[in-house]
Parts: C-alpha cells; sequence; structure tokens
C-alpha cells in the first residue's frame, strides 16, 4: 500500500505539478526520496506512476513532476523544451521535498529515464549532497544521438530550429515540430520503435502531446551529460538497452564507467521496452535493490523491514 497526494512547488516562473507517493502510514521516521521526471516531450502519467509504486512499497518516497511547459504544470509558452529550465526544474524538486515532512533531506535520490536519464547525471554533478542516482536507457550524449536522425530531417530540423528560435526574438508563439513519427517521417525520433515506444508508455488521460518547440535541434548535439559523470559522487546506477535506436547504448555504457561510483546493468531490449512487460519488471527490481542499498541502508529497522518485506 501507498500513498499518492497531487502536490505543486515553485520552479522558476511558474509551478510544477507532480505526484508525491510515501509509504504506508506505519513509516517511522524520516523516509528517503526519489525525485522522478520523464524524457524527451513526455509526461507524469506516462508509465513513471508504475515505477514510483515499486519505490514507495519499498519504504521509500517518490516525487514525480511535470517540467514547466508539459502537462499538467504551468509555463508559457507550452511544449518549450529547454534543457536549462529542465534541469532548474529537478533542483526545485530536489529543494521542495528536502524541505518536506517526513522526508529524509540527506537521503534523496534522482531518478531520469532517456533524455531525463541525462538530466540526472548533468544535475547530480553539482549535488554532491545526492545519495543516489538512477539513469535509465538514458541520453548520454548529443553528438551520437543526432548522428542517429536520417540526414533529410536533420536539415529540416535545423531549418526549423532556426525559424522558431528567429521567430522567438520577435515575440511569435513557438514553432512546433513532431517529436515522434513512423520510419520516413518527420521528427525528432522516427526509429522503428518510437511511434509503438509512445504508444504502449502513454494511456487514455496522458496529457502527453507530440509536439516540442523546434529552438531545441539547434543546440541537441552539444548537450553531452556523459561528460558531467566523472563529477557525480553519488552511487549512479546506469540501465543500459543493449538493442536502443533511440539513445545509442555505447555511449549510456561511458557514462557508468566513467562515473566514480558508477554501475552499469545491461538489457537485450530496445529503447521503450524497458517500461513494460518483463523488462520493466526486471529493471524495476534492479532499480529498486540499488536504491535500497544506497537510500536505506542508514534506515532504522522498521523502515528496513518494510524494505525486506516489498523485496
Amino acid at each position: 500500500m501507498v500513498d499518492r497526494t497531487d502536490v505543486t512547488f515553485p520552479s522558476g516562473d511558474a509551478h510544477c505539478a507532480a505526484y508525491l507517493y510515501r509509504p504506508d502510514g506505519e513509516a517511522s521516521g524520516d523516509v528517503p526520496c526519489v525525485v522522478m521526471a520523464h524524457g524527451f516531450s513526455a509526461t507524469r502519467d506516462d508509465r513513471l506512476p508504475a515505477f514510483a509504486e515499486r519505490f514507495a512499497a519499498a519504504g521509500m518516497a517518490a516525487l514525480v513532476f511535470d517540467y514547466r511547459h508539459f502537462g499538467a504544470s504551468g509555463g508559457h509558452p507550452r511544449q518549450l523544451l529547454d534543457v536549462g529550465r529542465q534541469h532548474d526544474d529537478y533542483r526545485a524538486a530536489i529543494a521542495y521535498v528536502r524541505g518536506l515532512d517526513g522526508i529524509d533531506p540527506e537521503r534523496i535520490a534522482l531518478w531520469g529515464s532517456s533524455f531525463s536519464g541525462g538530466h540526472v547525471v548533468a544535475v547530480a554533478a553539482g549535488d554532491a549532497r545526492l545519495a543516489a542516482v538512477v539513469s535509465q536507457a538514458p541520453f548520454a550524449d548529443g553528438l551520437t544521438t543526432v548522428a542517429k536522425v536520417p540526414p533529410k530531417n536533420l536539415v529540416r530540423l535545423t531549418v526549423d530550429g532556426l525559424r522558431d528560435k528567429v521567430g522567438s526574438l520577435v515575440g511569435r508563439p513557438p514553432h512546433l515540430i513532431p517529436a515522434v513519427a513512423e520510419p520516413g517521417g518527420y521528427a525528432a525520433m522516427s526509429a522503428p520503435e518510437a511511434v509503438p515506444g509512445f504508444d504502449a508508455i502513454t494511456g487514455e488521460d496522458s496529457l502527453w502531446q507530440n509536439a516540442f518547440a523546434a529552438r531545441l535541434m539547434l543546440t541537441m548535439a552539444l548537450y553531452r551529460p556523459v561528460r558531467s559523470a566523472p563529477g557525480v559522487r553519488a552511487p549512479l546506477l546506469v540501465c543500459v538497452c543493449d538493442e536502443d535506436d533511440t539513445t545509442p547504448a555505447a555511449s549510456a555504457v561511458k557514462m557508468g564507467e566513467t562515473a566514480p561510483r558508477g554501475t552499469v546493468i545491461r538489457y537485450p531490449i530496445g529503447h521503450f521496452a524497458i517500461y513494460v512487460g518483463g523488462a520493466f519488471e526486471r529493471a524495476v527490481a534492479d532499480q529498486t535493490a540499488f536504491l535500497q542499498q544506497h537510500l536505506l541502508a542508514t534506515a532504522g529497522p522498521a523502515a528496513r523491514d518494510r524494505a525486506g518485506a516489498a523485496a
């Protein structure tokens, strides 16, 4: 049994909407917390609750939030995908949970998947207080990721990025382009796994929109979280999908291997398979065990007993 409440917290010029999961009401003392957000254009409801529920059942709180400009969060213009602002949203979420009653501010972990799998490494490199980091199927290196985009799409994405950037300078609304498309179609992601992958993680109640502001494409190749990995002091678990056609596995492996306390676990699956079915069960079990090891090792007997029962 877990308890989930809707909460909001301030970040910059708006508020982020979040779900706060807590272990059952019998928890004794302050508990650790896992701060979680989704990847490229996705929202908090898109399979993240399945992970958060497992972590909460194991004795850890979890905060699952939407970035500004997306989902249930505030922020205008809508669908603005800005790396720096998303990093700031993670930092605001960390500050929020560190100030909550019942949460141990020294046992905060970050969790990210795909695009946010890179975010958590970049943010953790600047926060030595973090107790653990989980990076799942991560966007580790913009250079290798952009190299997988079909050349004709890359040219068009760049042109649209310039159009959007120039328009933003004169006050125009964002020029939106698709996040995913079928192979041969136009989008940031058009690998065969892209459309079925989003179909698998977005339900009828999802607030996901297949659109983002094109200006991101002007800087995506320069975003290289793998270069931040050596600065991450916390234990880092990198869950690598070896058959990933969206975020190259080799860069993810390198990210885990260059972190001082990095651990790499590899799965023979594609990018989106880790969210559902048997692959999800294996990955969430590995992640829960990792988080228990690093967040609950100093917990009181009641928390350790609850973690053991969940395992």
